[in-house]
């Protein structure tokens, strides 16, 4: 059986993505990357990223396609994801998710699955405005997900069409979630 894991997951802000990634990653031994805590850690220590990219995110947009493929390919260059890695983040629509087609044929390798989560709207918003994040107010929480709506909910289609998608139910505890993306690609008990 081949080990590696290659997963990439998505769902709307709030919807446990970032969790979700953390506790797969460990269960899977491949590490979890998070393209937003890639950028708020950038943000925080005030690199030329960080700079470039701070009015970007406060106002709930979304960074621009060029910036997010090389943070990406070079995050996924990187020798502990050779074996497999949890992705968080990206991509957020549809030519980055072709761009990471590229990226990954450039190392030679392909998702194995693509897992979204879904939520209902309310209470994406009360988890988001519960984390308590200087970025994360009910107008910029609402914004990005009309932002999701419209550029990432696309990916569903393309990545059903490839036969990668699995929907999981991220509406209840995360050892609940955790369990079902885990049986949804193959990985289960």
């Amino acid at each position: 059986m081949d080990d590696e894991m290659r997963m990439l997951l998505f769902g709307p802000p709030g919807s446990g993505k970032g969790t979700q990634a953390a506790v797969l990653a460990t269960e899977l031994a491949v590490p979890a990357i998070s393209t937003g805590d890639m950028l708020r850690e950038a943000v925080a220590a005030g690199t030329p990223l960080g700079q470039r990219v701070e009015s970007i995110m406060l106002g709930g947009q979304l960074v621009d396609d060029a910036t997010m493929a090389d943070v990406v390919r070079g995050r996924l260059q990187a020798a502990d994801a050779g074996e497999g890695f949890v992705l968080d983040g990206y991509p957020r629509t549809l030519p980055q998710a072709r761009e990471l087609d590229d990226i990954l044929e450039e190392g030679d390798c392909e998702l194995d699955h693509v897992v979204v989560l879904e939520v209902p709207e309310e209470e994406l918003v009360e988890r988001t405005l519960r984390r308590g994040r200087a970025d994360d107010s009910a107008e910029v929480v609402r914004h990005r997900l009309r932002e999701y709506r419209n550029k990432t909910e696309p990916l569903i289609g393309y990545y059903r069409e490839r036969h990668l998608l699995r929907a999981v139910d991220g509406h209840q505890p995360v050892a609940a979630v955790t369990a079902d993306v885990l049986a949804a690609v193959g990985r289960g008990a």
